[in-house]
């Protein structure tokens, strides 16, 4: 039977727009057979420069379209023996790619580079390079927790990119038309679940996800697609697909997902074949497949010293790099970030570093977050009993020291002005680069100071002229003592407190860049007694004289917590709506003020009540003498308990205040004709007053659940971290749309009602009565 003409392009219907859909092709890509499969597996494997397992090969044959195509780029000629392969040189390393057109559902999203800089709140995976008889393989290992680790992984990276972005209308109108950067991975699971392998996309994420966006519809919301797109790759079941016939578990998750894919194939050979094809037909034709270049070897460059475990990955990492530098940049902290961790590696390449190449690797792993917090004790266990305890706390000041050894320093400053292309790079330009680093394990919680901390870090953050010179950590579980030590002229005792103290003030907004404006500001409002530099303010305060300051410095680390912010940084507007969870900590998190005259070194008020730190209070303790000579002592002015000053301030506390009950919901003792009665018969014909008030208490009853449902997000919102709005912006809008309405119907509700109240009670009976008044 001849094959239906189908039309080239068409317009749909997308949302309230209308699309004129191009370049739609008649046919989709069939199912490729086992012969062909076999075909890109055998040349894969006699091609020289390429080195990937057989079952790499095998989800590279999977997921073209064109098998014939790719066996044709691997196989060797005499003219050029590695194939027609595309070849990238980048930094130690030479990539070989294939170039061909892939199955949607056969591409799962890697981890992204914009978020080396944010927490998500599932975690990435760790990754392992691969390497086989000491040479690089174009392919490297993520190593999840187990399936549902995988699942919620690939969800959140799908809804994040589309909750930032999405290309979903011009993918619909004109397909994916620039190349994915994508290369084989191996799953694997820690509780024991079969690995399997796969492709993975780590540039193009967006066109990715738009192209789920498309498929999803016009009316899915990125929570629907994320939904749909781990559905189609992994089964709507959330276990693993039962074993039929002993066949190993990546078979069986791709036979899943040729029977989706035949499905669809069937729907759009239906819907193409009509006069006007539908939207549908649209999505399918438009998604089905994408365009792809596919990393598939890696050859390290000879005199490099990069651990062949490394290669490949940091190759890709050079390539995804060099393209957002071109083309779309990332913000400031992920660049950061990148410059870091590049320089780290380029040391480690280059091989003419002082300190071991093992160390670095070690500080690499930390530094990037495949070393975990808890592991801090095996890492860098020295002698029994001095190993440090495994806190977020605690890996800032090991990564502190260890990229800013003096063997360290200077040649990561070297590598990191030759990645940004600077001609010099200080102090402050290199503490710039650490603090994204830093401050990986607590982004999240803390992340309404984020800006603030990361300019404290802009201006020096915790490298005082003693961090960057010799000295050891002196691990501890309480910072207080080594207070003593430090007073004594311990070097290490001293550089331990500046900073994990000053890491403790920068994260909890105690201490940030000192601009003008703060000389101005009253007390509680930030301000401070004079203007000096983050890091001369941590390092005045970790000085051997000033017992002031390193007792600062010492219960401020004491107190730190990563999961959460202290009072003393949450704004008014915060402390009103926040709400305790069930099972949350009581005690309050507060940083005190010092008060070295108390046994415990607490200031409290006339009460008892222990008074509460402020920026001013950790600048003063820096340098009381030039404190005391910008605001040299004035009258006291003792005033009754109870009472404020002339500016409504009064004496701040460090006292847990509830938060008030947002949105006044009803309380159990609400009366109970208000509430519908489940035992009153229902009449056929009810007076409208009687229905109305049911309807008032259903009224009440949504704005009270939407009120309820908001503060919910509120408090969820640390936990989703900043990979994605924890409402989208479109979704607010919406609702702001409705919440006007609703608010102008029960104005004018309220305005009616007054108006009648106030009508005199002869006006009402004339009215009702009819007779009109002479």
């Amino acid at each position: 039977m001849p094959v239906h003409a189908a039309p080239r392009s068409f317009t749909v219907q997308w949302g309230s727009e209308s699309v004129l859909v191009s370049n739609v092709e008649p046919e989709l890509p069939v199912a490729t057979a086992d012969a062909d499969l076999a075909k890109v597996v055998e040349a894969g494997r006699a091609n020289p420069v390429t080195l990937l397992p057989e079952a790499a090969w095998q989800a590279v044959a999977r997921a073209t379209t064109s098998p014939d195509g790719v066996a044709v780029q691997l196989r060797p000629t005499a003219a050029e023996p590695s194939g027609l392969l595309m070849v990238e040189n980048v930094d130690g390393a030479t990539l070989h790619s294939v170039v061909t057109r892939v199955h949607l559902s056969e591409m799962l999203p890697g981890i992204q580079p914009r978020t080396g800089m944010e927490v998500m709140e599932i975690p990435d995976p760790q990754v392992q390079g691969i390497t086989d008889a000491d040479r690089p393989c174009a392919i490297v290992r993520y190593r999840y927790q187990d399936l549902a680790h995988l699942r919620n992984h690939v969800w959140q990276t799908i809804h994040g990119t589309l909750s930032l972005n999405s290309y979903a209308p011009s993918v619909l109108a004109r397909k994916v038309t620039r190349n994915l950067i994508a290369h084989p991975v191996e799953i694997a699971f820690e509780d024991g679940t079969e690995s399997f392998h796969a492709l993975v996309v780590r540039d193009g994420i967006t066109r990715l996800a738009s192209a789920w966006a498309v498929l999803a519809g016009p009316d899915a919301d990125a929570a629907e697609t994320a939904g749909l797109a781990v559905d189609s790759l992994f089964g709507k079941n959330a276990a693993a697909p039962a074993a039929q016939g002993g066949s190993p578990l990546g078979q069986r998750l791709a036979a899943n997902r040729e029977k989706w894919r035949r499905t669809l194939r069937e729907e759009f050979a239906q819907g193409i074949t009509e006069e006007q094809p539908g939207t549908r037909t649209a999505q399918i034709a438009q998604t089905y497949v994408l365009p792809a270049q596919i990393a598939v070897g890696a050859e390290g460059h000879p005199g490099h010293l990069l651990a062949a475990e490394d290669i490949f990955d940091d190759a890709i990492r050079s390539v995804l790099a060099s393209v957002h530098v071109e083309f779309k940049q990332w913000d400031t902290a992920a660049q950061n970030v990148e410059v870091a961790t590049r320089a780290l590696k380029r040391v480690i390449q280059l091989g003419d570093s002082l300190v071991p190449k093992d160390d670095l690797q070690i500080v690499y792993g930390l530094a990037v977050g495949r070393i975990p917090v808890e592991e801090l004790p095996r890492v860098f266990a020295a002698d029994a009993g001095c190993e440090p305890p495994g806190t977020a706390l605690w890996r800032s000041v090991y990564l502190v020291h260890a990229l800013t050894r003096p063997e360290l320093l200077d040649p990561l400053k070297d590598q990191a002005k030759a990645i940004k292309g600077g001609k010099r790079m200080g102090l402050k330009g290199f503490a710039e680069l650490l603090g994204p680093l830093i401050d990986l394990p607590w982004r999240s919680y803390k992340k309404h100071v984020t800006t603030q901390a990361r300019n404290a870090w802009n201006n020096g953050g915790v490298l005082t002229s003693d961090v960057i010179q010799e000295w050891e950590p002196r691990p501890t579980d309480d910072f207080t003592s080594l207070v003593k030590p430090a007073l004594a002229g311990d070097t290490d005792a001293r550089c331990t407190l500046a900073v994990a103290g000053g890491v403790a003030l920068i994260a909890d907004k105690l201490l940030t860049r000192n601009v003008g404006s703060a000389l101005m500001a009253a007390k509680e409002k930030g301000g401070v007694p004079f203007r000096a530099d983050v890091n001369q303010v941590v390092e005045d305060l970790s000085q051997q004289h000033n017992e002031l300051g390193l007792w600062t410095l010492a219960l401020a680390a004491n107190r730190f917590r990563s999961d959460a912010l202290p009072e003393n940084a949450v704004t008014m507007r915060q402390l009103i709506h926040k709400q305790k969870t069930e099972g949350q900590d009581s005690t309050p998190y507060v940083h005190f003020k010092v008060d070295l005259d108390s046994p415990d070194r607490i200031e409290r008020d006339a009460d008892g009540v222990p008074v509460m730190l402020h920026q001013w209070d950790v600048v003063w303790a820096s340098n009381p003498e030039r404190a005391l000579k910008a605001h040299p002592p004035k009258a006291v002015v003792i005033q009754p308990r109870g009472e404020t000053d002339s500016k409504g301030a009064g004496t701040h506390r460090a006292a847990w205040l509830p938060g008030p009950d947002l949105g006044g919901r009803p309380q159990e003792d609400q009366p109970q004709e208000d509430r519908p009665r489940e035992d009153q018969p229902q009449e056929v014909h009810r007076p409208a007053s009687q229905r109305a008030a049911e309807h008032r208490q259903v009224l009440r009853q949504s704005v009270t659940g939407a009120r309820d449902s908001l503060d919910r997000l509120l408090l969820l919102e640390p936990e989703v971290g900043n990979h994605t709005p924890i409402v989208p912006v479109s979704v607010l809008d919406e609702l702001h749309t409705l919440l006007i309405g609703l608010q102008t119907d029960v104005e004018n509700l309220r305005r009616k009602a007054t108006r009648e109240e106030t009508v005199p009670e002869d006006e009402e009976v004339t009215e009702e009565a009819g007779v009109s008044s002479v």
